[in-house]
């Protein structure tokens, strides 16, 4: 039997380019992935992620190895961590010979949480993403969560007779830190500082409570994003932090918007 005959395959991606134009970010961006993520409550908890991951480009190469980017997401498929992701960076940057990566995994969070008066149980999501970024062989990770709440304009309980208008916001804090931080954490730190925070499950009782407890506690947006900084302020964990809070008016077809970004060192 004649021997089957080896062929050489050509790799176009890793021929040269004569344009003389690097290219910032290169890779494959919105692949999903089953994760593991760790929870304070249970351990650990069952996801699916959204994956973004780039790397940088010289300008003499035509083009990146993008099968590489799924072979790395498949090694990591254990628990993800905050050390964890910052050697997938790190190792992402290495296989494809970069200089500078970025990572982003975007996925829901999850977190049983008890109303207030009825005890009953439900869960609640939260938008979490973890962003890493390698540049000049430092790897650098930032978490961001949004974190839905109710906020209550003390102006409008200030000036009707009765009731005062309120709405849904999205808090959404980003930090970097120096040490381990649960996502709860952070998320606590939301809740306790709006008017009222948010539950899946509410019997009538519950209903009562949390309108009159929001009620009680009116805030503006610029009041949300300074009470939630006051707290990241104290956290020396924390060497970075960027609080948003966008509250989608209900008297008026435009969001209130307000935002505090600090670097802490500084």
């Amino acid at each position: 039997m004649a021997k089957a005959r080896t062929q050489s395959i050509a790799d176009v991606q890793g021929s040269r380019d004569t344009r003389n134009i690097p290219i910032d970010k290169v890779g494959i961006k919105s692949i999903r992935h089953p994760v593991r993520v760790r929870d304070r409550s249970m351990g650990e908890q069952h996801t699916v992620a959204n994956f973004n991951m780039y790397v940088n480009l010289p300008h003499n190469f035509k083009g990146t190895h993008m099968s590489r980017f799924v072979e790395i997401l498949n090694k990591h498929e254990s628990e993800i961590s905050v050390h964890s992701f910052k050697d997938m960076v790190r190792e992402m940057t290495q296989v494809l010979e970069a200089e500078s990566g970025h990572i982003e995994m975007n996925f829901p969070y999850f977190i049983m949480k008890q109303a207030p008066v009825s005890k009953v149980k439900s869960l609640m999501d939260y938008d979490v993403t973890f962003i890493g970024d390698l540049t000049n062989g430092e790897p650098a990770l930032s978490i961001r969560v949004v974190v839905p709440v109710t906020s209550l304009c003390p102006c409008s309980k200030e000036i009707s007779d009765y009731g005062a208008h309120n709405q849904r916001s999205h808090v959404t804090v980003r930090v970097r830190t120096r040490e381990f931080v649960w996502l709860e954490e952070v998320i606590d730190i939301v809740e306790q500082e709006a008017s009222c925070q948010l539950f899946g499950l509410l019997k009538r009782p519950d209903e009562k409570f949390v309108t009159e407890y929001a009620y009680n506690n009116p805030k503006f947006v610029e009041d949300m994003v300074r009470d939630i900084a006051q707290r990241l302020n104290t956290d020396n964990r924390i060497t970075y932090y960027m609080v948003e809070s966008e509250n989608f008016e209900s008297i008026h077809n435009h969001s209130a918007y307000a935002m505090i970004e600090k670097y802490k060192h500084e």
